[in-house]
């Protein structure tokens, strides 16, 4: 008899299923068994379902019942659209690249009709969509069957995701630690496995940096290149763009050709256009020139963790015969870093006074956490032309980066400066704003750089640390070249997989239970 001390993660996944759904999907019943689905991306589960070795019934069953196990140790989910999911089923174009597939949404300004979204705050909780954003539309028409949304912090404020409205996000590497923010709940349930790719959006960084913490594929795509899930052209004055994270490279090719593009009416473009994308996986990178910066622009110290894997990453790309060069664009950090500050606290005090609008009523320090207010709070002392002249360094920062970038292709750097970090650290609820500050500047001083200059890019799972947690590297391109991006990428992957490397111990004791009692 197998005990759940002897159980692979695949062997308990068919466990689960037939638990919770009635089937007869253990390990060893058929060809389209936990076996074989645990180990797939998004594009391997479609073409299961392409072949009818699968059917989508049984992959949403499957995520479902992973939702309901893996949710107590991670806290991943905020809202639960099971009955929309169920109903998608009917209407899925089996010709669509990602039929059947299972997906979540981030739970941070998204509007699915008929469904609730928070966006991880008390003041707007219980908003309900009237229609489909325009991502959310080219989503479903990609055949991905949205079944919940993931959880981000109050109003995406925080490189970690936690909130006193859903608590925090553990990441299933180490509970103990953050998975990152704020599309955290979406990094969670893609390195747990419930899904094997998500929504999620990236303002100073939130796609990269849960991404990085989770050891996944985390891109940020060229500002304008995808349309937002929500009426609207930009999001936090051009700082915020939208797309997912996922565990292979090829996925997010994929869905990039399935979803880039403008939106009706959109006034900027990130040209070239789709189509392109899962082809330059497939090619080899040509010969790039690579600035490798290990240290941050703002000075802070780096981690010998995350140093060690940006060497190793360059003597990788060094085998795979590009130049690596130790460069740094010449920046000013204090100068962007404050117009970056400025932006963020503004969009802030908007984003509050339009739920104001809504309710009928003011915001109090008891609607939101006090980090969210204070970050509010200071915007009443920022006027116009402190506003206009922070717009106007983002345009000189990102000519000087453009200028930087004549004569290399790529930067690469740390995703971050700490492997990931204790819970706590970074939550909202802290009354000490300068404390919180100085964490996430020591944190992530690098990923906001890409989101002033709106350029691409990408978080590579290429390292673990010696206790055992995630190691990303981030490289960033020229503006509008995914394409580079995602064909070295696909390279790193083929050189050093981590398709592998799965996080284990998630099981929550009522699983255990129900797992011995059923072995």
């Amino acid at each position: 008899m197998r005990t759940i001390e002897t159980m692979t993660r695949r062997e308990w996944c068919g466990a689960a299923l037939g638990a919770v759904t009635g089937l007869a999907l253990g390990p060893t019943a058929r060809a389209a068994s936990a076996d074989d689905l645990d180990d797939l991306d998004g594009m391997g589960l479609a073409a299961m379902v392409r072949r009818r070795k699968v059917s989508p019934r049984e992959l949403l069953d499957r995520a479902i019942a992973l939702v309901e196990h893996l949710q107590p140790s991670i806290n991943a989910i905020a809202v639960k659209d099971y009955d929309f999911a169920r109903s998608e089923l009917q209407r899925l174009d089996p010709s669509a690249p990602f039929a059947g597939v299972p997906f979540l949404l981030k739970d941070l300004w998204v509007a699915l009709a008929g469904t609730v979204s928070t966006n991880g705050s008390k003041f707007y909780d219980g908003v309900r969509a009237d229609y489909d954003g325009e991502l959310v539309r080219r989503f479903r028409a990609a055949g991905l069957v949205i079944l919940g949304k993931a959880a981000s912090p109050e109003l995406g404020l925080s490189p970690s995701t936690e909130s006193a409205l859903h608590g925090a996000v553990r990441n299933p590497w180490n509970t103990a630690r953050t998975a990152g923010g704020s599309s955290g709940g979406s990094a969670a349930a893609v390195a747990a496995g419930i899904v094997p790719l998500a929504h999620a959006s990236d303002g100073g960084g939130s796609i990269r940096i849960p991404a990085a913490c989770c050891g996944l594929f985390g891109l940020k795509p060229s500002r304008g290149r995808v349309p937002f899930p929500v009426r609207r052209f930009e999001g936090w004055a051009g700082l915020s763009t939208h797309f997912a994270v996922t565990r292979s490279v090829r996925d997010a090719a994929a869905l990039l050709d399935a979803v880039a593009g403008p939106d009706v009416g959109a006034p900027f473009l990130a040209a070239p256009g789709p189509g392109e994308f899962l082809a330059a996986t497939r090619t080899r990178a040509r010969k790039l020139r690579i600035a490798r910066l290990p240290q941050p622009l703002s000075g802070t110290a780096v981690d010998p963790a995350c140093a060690r894997a940006v060497e190793e990453a360059a003597a990788l790309c060094t085998r795979l015969g590009h130049q690596v060069r130790d460069a740094a664009p010449p920046l000013d950090f204090k100068t962007y870093n404050a117009a970056f500050g400025t932006v963020l606290a503004v969009q802030a005090l908007a984003s509050l006074r339009d739920r104001e609008a809504q309710l009928g009523r003011a915001c109090t320090p008891d609607d939101v956490e006090p980090v969210t207010w204070m970050i509010a709070q200071s915007a009443r002392q920022i006027d116009g032309v402190m506003y206009a002249r922070a717009r106007e360094v983002f345009d000189q920062t990102a000519r000087r980066m453009g200028e930087f970038l004549r004569d290399y292709d790529l930067i690469l750097s740390p995703t971050l400066a700490k492997p990931p970090i204790e819970l706590g650290r970074l939550a909202l609820s802290s009354t000490d704003f300068q404390q919180f500050a100085q964490e996430a500047s020591t944190f992530s001083p690098y990923t906001a750089l890409a989101n002033i200059t709106g350029q691409p890019a990408m978080s590579v799972p290429l390292a673990m640390s010696g206790e055992g947690l995630p190691i990303g590297v981030m490289l960033q391109g020229r503006f509008g070249e995914e394409s580079t991006l995602l064909s070295l990428a696909a390279s790193l992957e083929r050189e050093q997989p981590w398709a592998g490397r799965r996080p284990s111990n998630l099981l929550p004791p009522q699983a255990r239970r129900m797992v011995r009692s059923r072995s």
